[in-house]
């Protein structure tokens, strides 16, 4: 007999509503398919620091629906250095680990692209609410996180109709624009401000004020982090309008929350596909989404692209106004 082969599972990075449910569909269906299943606790660090659990099908019982991830997360420097990577590789080693399976954002990956070239069999999920990772065209608590979004705004427009005000929230989305602009959109707000385009304050807030002048009661801007903060912004509205204006940063409440359907389902997707892909002895790719399959990528392809805006979808936005 054939000895039982690992599979480890970890995720690394900030935590996205529906790597619970990834973490279950990894397990459940890699011991369907006979493997022994694994799990790292706090991401790469934990890697290195040898925090390695057995998992069986009762452990992920219950998480399908819990935002966050029971294997939790956590920084590691260390990871980053040659030192550090030696550790991990020699822990998996010893533990007789075949294949690592990493869910995470863009540093995750490069950690996994980085154990590849050194001989460990690794595989990504694209763990991130900000939906910046190229050739997938969403990722694990993207949705999720829109729908959180959403519910905020609703809460917020009560308040800001009642007083004639401008309310600015600032979404995250560093170096992307994606949480903004779909948030924006499926929420009817006045003005989204992307880090992937330049914007007029002064042409901004004379639409706010046009608008008030029609006899709107309340006015909604959504920014992204990477586009300035919710106080800068709402301070030149206030100077270029006189309008009334008031900041709400929603911060790592966007992380929070019972995963949606579709995350759910987008997850338990690509959980099972990975451990196919395991099986028929596909390495060094990470999955994604694109069309509504589950399709995979390299490393190397997926760390050398460009993540793009929907540039249709942001003119969609401004003639929706």
């Amino acid at each position: 007999m054939r000895r039982m082969e690992k599979i480890a599972v970890l995720t690394s990075g900030g935590d996205s509503q529906g790597m619970n449910s990834a973490i279950r569909s990894v397990v459940r269906t890699g011991l369907a398919y006979g493997y022994e299943m694994i799990g790292i606790k706090r991401g790469y660090k934990g890697l290195i620091e040898n925090d390695f659990i057995t998992l069986g099908s009762k452990d992920v019982s219950d998480i399908l629906y819990r935002g966050g991830t029971f294997l939790q997360s956590a920084r590691s420097e260390e990871f980053k250095t040659e030192v550090g990577q030696n550790k991990a590789v020699n822990n998996l080693k010893n533990h007789e680990i075949n294949h690592l399976i990493v869910i995470g954002g863009d540093g995750s990956y490069r950690g996994a692209q980085s154990l590849l070239k050194q001989g460990i069999n690794t595989y990504g999920l694209p763990g991130t609410i900000d939906n910046d990772i190229p050739l997938t065209d969403y990722t694990i608590g993207f949705d999720t996180t829109l729908n959180v979004i959403q519910d905020a705004i609703s809460n917020l427009r009560d308040t800001m109709s009642s007083h004639e005000r401008v309310s600015v929230i600032e979404v995250m989305g560093r170096k992307c624009g994606d949480i903004a602009l779909q948030a924006g959109i499926a929420s009817g707000v006045d003005a989204v401000l992307i880090p992937e385009f330049g914007y007029d304050m002064k042409a901004v807030a004379s639409q706010l004020t046009q608008g008030f002048e029609r006899g709107k009661t309340h006015s909604i801007v959504m920014v992204a982090e990477g586009a300035g903060t919710a106080e800068e912004i709402a301070a030149l509205i206030e100077q270029h309008s006189n309008l009334d204006t008031r900041p709400t940063v929603l911060g790592h409440i966007q992380r929070g929350g019972t995963p949606t359907a579709f995350d759910r389902l987008f997850t338990s997707r690509m959980g099972h596909k990975v451990i196919d892909l395991i099986h028929k002895g596909v390495t060094g790719v990470a999955l994604g989404m694109e069309k509504n399959e589950i399709t995979y990528h390299t490393f190397d392809e997926i760390v050398q692209s460009e993540n793009e805006i929907d540039e249709k979808l942001y003119k969609m936005f401004h003639d929706l106004i």
